[in-house]
C-alpha cells in the first residue's frame, strides 16, 4: 500500500468518525432541548397549579383537599427536581459529546494537513520531473543542431 493511499484511508476514517461524532452531538443537543422543554413545561403546571390552590384556598377548603393539592405539588417538586437532575445528566453529556467531536475533527484536520502537504510534496516532485524532461529534451535538441551543422 502506498503512502498516499494509507494516508487517504485514513482521513477517510477520519471524516467518518468526525461525522459520526457530529451525528452523536447533534441527537444529544436536541435531547437536551427536549429535557429542558419538559422541565420548562413542569415549572408552568406548578406554577398554574399553585396560583389554583392559592385561589381555592381563598375561597376555603377542606383539610383534605389541601392535604391531596399540598401531596399533589410535594409530588410535581419531585419530578421537577428529577427533571432538572436529568438535564444535568444531558449537558455533561453534551460537553462529553462535543469533546469527543472536537477530538475527532482535530484527528480529522491533522490527516488532512498531512495530506495537502503529500499532495504539494507530489505536485512538486511532478513540476521538477517534467523540468527535467524538458530541460534534457532542450538539450538533445541543441546537440543534435549542433552536430547536423
Amino acid at each position: 500500500m502506498s503512502k498516499s493511499s494509507a494516508l487517504t484511508t485514513l482521513l477517510e476514517l477520519a471524516q467518518t468518525r468526525t461525522d459520526d461524532a457530529a451525528k452523536r452531538l447533534g441527537a444529544l443537543q436536541t435531547q437536551g432541548v427536549h429535557m429542558e422543554a419538559k422541565l420548562q413545561l413542569l415549572l408552568q403546571y406548578r406554577d398554574d397549579y399553585c396560583a389554583r390552590f392559592q385561589a381555592l384556598m381563598q375561597q376555603g377548603l377542606t383539610a383534605s383537599d389541601w392535604r391531596n393539592y399540598q401531596e399533589f405539588l410535594d409530588k410535581l417538586d419531585d419530578a421537577i427536581t428529577q427533571q432538572r437532575e436529568a438535564l444535568a445528566s444531558a449537558h455533561q453529556r453534551v460537553a462529553a459529546g462535543r469533546a469527543a467531536w472536537q477530538s475527532a475533527k482535530r484527528t480529522f484536520n491533522s490527516y488532512d494537513t498531512l495530506a495537502q502537504r503529500d499532495m504539494r510534496a507530489e505536485l512538486l516532485r511532478t513540476v521538477k520531473r517534467e523540468q527535467q524532461e524538458t530541460d534534457e529534451y532542450a538539450g538533445n535538441t541543441t546537440a543534435r543542431q549542433k552536430m547536423s551543422r
